[in-house]
């Protein structure tokens, strides 16, 4: 169902944001594609956004602004350090499917699917809830799962292809995120119970030269 990692976001802290941003661009050879210093300009918290772009997938770079309340994404770096994985994205080739795979084995997404365009067609994205639950949703690893334009639907070359991020898709999460810390939801993305008793682990598959 998961067909490549789309992305990679990692939460760093606000001092250290132009020092990682140097050494995904400068040193790994990325490209900057987006930057965004306060998604949510006109709320009591909010985050910086930088992304860079390697072509087959992305990095974003996510550091805490803090005003009248602490910002999730500075809860996240208070419990895993700087440069701390938030969440890694998987591509799938139809996010509807697969989303209706994932509930009807117990799955639980953090809020509704988010569609956008990225300049290349629409875009489709949705984030799962906590892997393992602290009790506070900020503080927890996650899953997203992305359904993007096939290369050639984006109607460019390989090697001019650009993985993008919006404001929008940001402050899309950053507010589902707020609502579930103010709802005080706890729940993880799924239960050991949603394995059937008798599933083991399968042997290896080798992959055919």
């Amino acid at each position: 169902m998961l067909k490549n990692v789309d992305h990679v976001t990692y939460a760093v802290l606000p001092e250290r944001m132009r020092f990682w941003s140097w050494y995904h661009i400068a040193v790994e050879g990325g490209r900057l594609v987006t930057k965004f210093d306060d998604v949510t300009p006109d709320a009591p918290s909010s985050m910086m956004l930088y992304c860079v772009d390697y072509g087959e997938f992305g990095i974003a770079l996510v550091s805490g602004i803090d005003r009248e309340e602490r910002s999730q994404v500075s809860v996240f770096v208070d419990r895993h350090g700087d440069h701390a994985v938030q969440h890694v994205a998987y591509g799938v080739e139809n996010l509807d499917d697969f989303v209706d795979r994932l509930c009807s084995l117990g799955g639980r997404l953090r809020g509704e699917m988010l569609t956008r365009h990225d300049g290349f067609g629409m875009v489709k994205q949705v984030f799962g809830k906590g892997y393992a639950p602290s009790g506070d949703p900020a503080a927890d690893s996650f899953p997203e799962y992305v359904e993007r334009p096939s290369r050639s639907q984006r109607g460019r070359a390989r090697r001019e292809s650009t993985i993008t991020f919006s404001k929008t898709a940001g402050r899309g999460f950053y507010e589902q995120l707020e609502r579930a810390r103010a709802a005080a939801d706890a729940e993880p993305l799924i239960n050991e119970f949603s394995m059937p008793s008798d599933w083991t682990v399968p042997e290896p598959q080798t992959k055919t030269p």
